[in-house]
């Protein structure tokens, strides 16, 4: 089961410690189509419009994984989507020569939400987290 991850699941990131360290059986850098948004809660957010945003393809042996990483993306599939932070949709996902790797799972967040959020767009499509030490 394949995840794309932008953000705080990232490998090294605080939550792929904490969600995905032993889990993942394969990572590697990769792109999706999208743009990405710095939220000023300290996280990112990705929404479907031209672009790329960079990140990590992560591999799980067991596709229960999923729930956990619902929870945290505060997705819940039988939920109004408004009411959702985060969705989840299968999506086609690249190597960094744009090569296709497959769909993968993805969470992005509406743009309305990233707008009433205070989103502020990454123009290079690569979070980082500022407040690693």
């Amino acid at each position: 089961m394949k995840v794309f991850v932008y953000g705080t699941l990232k490998p090294g990131e605080c939550n792929y410690l904490r969600y995905c360290e032993g889990k993942v059986v394969d990572a590697c850098p990769a792109i999706a189509r999208g743009q990405l948004f710095a939220l000023p809660a300290g996280y990112p957010a990705m929404i479907f419009e031209e672009g790329r945003v960079y990140g990590f393809l992560l591999c799980f042996a067991d596709s229960t994984i999923l729930a956990d990483l619902d929870e945290l993306e505060d997705y819940h599939p039988g939920r109004d989507r408004a009411q959702n932070e985060y969705q989840r949709e299968s999506i086609e996902v690249f190597d960094l020569n744009f090569q296709p790797l497959g769909k993968a799972w993805a969470y992005f967040m509406l743009p309305d939400r990233v707008r009433s959020l205070g989103g502020i767009f990454i123009r290079d499509g690569t979070w980082v987290n500022r407040f690693l030490t």
